[in-house]
């Protein structure tokens, strides 16, 4: 077939519109399940401390009839604190930009406000749940807030065969949080060792009813036998479902639910007593406008916060996992 002589087509022609559709399309992932479980306390200063208290350890306790009392040894509270981080984000729009006829939003700096609140929200998870140490900074050196991984000490395995990248031991010590060492090797996760670090943290007083893993420990806990069943109720108007993964990891110890996360490190798997993690907040996420100095608006997302482990005993870690095995 051929174009017919002198036919006017839309290659030639000069005006037509541009069909361009009036939406946009994220696909970044906004989930920050610790955020959103961890219960939120006041901090009022760039430290934020509590305190722990043990118990004296169970022992046979007989006593003499008519025998004078012997007092107890009192043991003292132990005075636990982290560094209250600052995280922000800045969006700067012309003046022109925010005007202007766009596609898919109305004003240019609203949209970018929106988005810089959900990526600091992003950071902030992301924060929370890794091997970063506490610091507290100075005039001129940010501050960071010690993470879950940094604070857990008692309840943890490695699955590493290699040497430490960094050889220091987690938990607090000396006012401060130092960040875990990883092995240069990592090993096979398997369900002997979620079960003894559910057991460790049972027995040590706590009741981890969260896993919270990366995508390949979701996956690997899937294939445990010990979840919870795998079938699903098919009545004969319904399609047959294939079930593939597990939401719900059943052991001796209760129930736990099982939390992919996008923003914690993919070679640990966090066993969480969600009642003793919370965060402290010195400035909940606000919007400040910034000065004026051209044709431009400015804006600042910004929030100081930090982790607070109310007792790290409670939960537990499984380390240096490889997603591959």
């Amino acid at each position: 077939m051929t174009v017919p002589t002198a036919a006017f087509h839309s290659y030639d022609a000069i005006g037509n519109r541009e069909d361009l559709q009036d939406a946009i399309y994220r696909v970044d992932p906004t989930e920050t399940p610790f955020l959103s479980k961890a219960e939120t306390s006041k901090a009022t200063a760039r430290e934020h401390e509590w305190q722990t208290q043990a118990l004296a350890a169970a022992a046979s306790n007989r006593s003499i009839e008519g025998d004078d009392p012997t007092a107890k040894s009192v043991t003292p509270t132990v005075r636990l604190k982290n560094v209250c981080q600052i995280s922000q984000k800045t969006v700067i729009v012309t003046g022109t930009q925010d005007v202007v006829d766009k596609a898919g939003r109305k004003g240019e700096l609203a949209y970018q406000v929106t988005l810089a609140g959900l990526e600091l929200k992003r950071d902030m998870e992301m924060a929370l749940t890794q091997n970063q140490a506490s610091s507290a900074g100075l005039a001129g050196v940010a501050r960071s807030l010690a993470s879950i991984e940094s604070w857990l000490a008692s309840n943890k395995t490695s699955k590493g065969a290699g040497s430490l990248i960094n050889p220091t031991t987690p938990g607090f010590s000396s006012g401060y949080v130092a960040a875990p060492g990883d092995s240069t090797t990592q090993g096979t996760f398997i369900e002997a060792d979620l079960k003894a670090i559910v057991r460790e943290c049972w027995t040590n007083g706590g009741n981890p009813t969260t896993i919270l893993c990366g995508p390949n420990g979701k996956q690997k806990i899937s294939t445990f036998t010990g979840i919870a069943t795998q079938t699903f109720n098919i009545n004969k108007e319904e399609q047959t479902s294939i079930i593939g993964g597990a939401d719900v990891y059943v052991s001796n110890f209760g129930r736990h639910m099982i939390v992919p996360s996008r923003f914690s490190r993919d070679r640990t798997v966090l066993l969480l007593d969600m009642k003793y993690w919370g965060v402290a907040y010195l400035r909940r996420m606000t919007q400040y406008p910034l000065s004026k100095t051209g044709d431009s608006e400015k804006r600042q997302m910004l929030t100081e916060f930090t982790l607070v482990s109310k007792n790290e005993k409670a939960s537990g870690k499984i380390t240096d996992i490889n997603g591959a095995l």
